[in-house]
């Protein structure tokens, strides 16, 4: 990828994050080619990350609850398409431990990876396509904000349309 593309989405309320993961969701589910994608997911507790994770499950076609895999480390939603695998790395101790649950395989193949604090694995997992920054802008919106880091990642940020004041760089 030559150059860097990012999107910001400012003040938005968690009706518009779910509008937002849901615009996400379809881009994913329309272009075949964001199969395999691995989306890194940043932000402090409670800033968001599970919720958006959630609002995109949602968007792709998961009707049932979706919790945080803090203590599980990855939770499998295989009935859906892509197939999509949640993990919350927050817990882990050591980033070897991910190489004793075969870390590798879940990003072998078409599945949407989502990962939450993706700093404590690395060195064991992949590269991400995607970035996605989660902050509080105020008691009751947040900021998201979209970084691609590979042509696959830089074509979905490219597509996402979403009427929420957005600033690009």
């Amino acid at each position: 990828m030559t150059d860097q593309t990012s999107v910001q989405f400012s003040d938005i309320s968690e009706a518009a994050m779910a509008d937002l993961a849901h615009c996400v969701a379809q881009q994913i589910k329309q272009h075949k080619n964001f199969n395999g994608l691995v989306v890194y997911m940043h932000g402090d507790l409670g800033s968001g990350k599970t919720t958006f994770t959630r609002f995109l499950l949602r968007g792709l076609g998961h009707p049932g609850a979706v919790k945080s895999p803090t203590y599980t480390l990855v939770e499998p939603y295989e009935h859906i398409e892509p197939s999509v695998y949640h993990f919350d790395l927050y817990r882990l101790a050591d980033p070897e431990e991910l190489e004793y649950m075969g870390i590798r395989d879940y990003f072998d193949g078409d599945h949407l990876c989502l990962l939450e604090w993706p700093d404590k694995g690395r060195g064991f997992i992949p590269a991400a396509d995607i970035e996605i920054s989660l902050a509080y802008a105020s008691d009751h919106s947040r900021s998201i904000g979209f970084k691609a880091l590979s042509d696959k990642g830089a074509a979905l940020v490219h597509q996402l349309d979403f009427p929420v004041p957005k600033s690009e760089t």
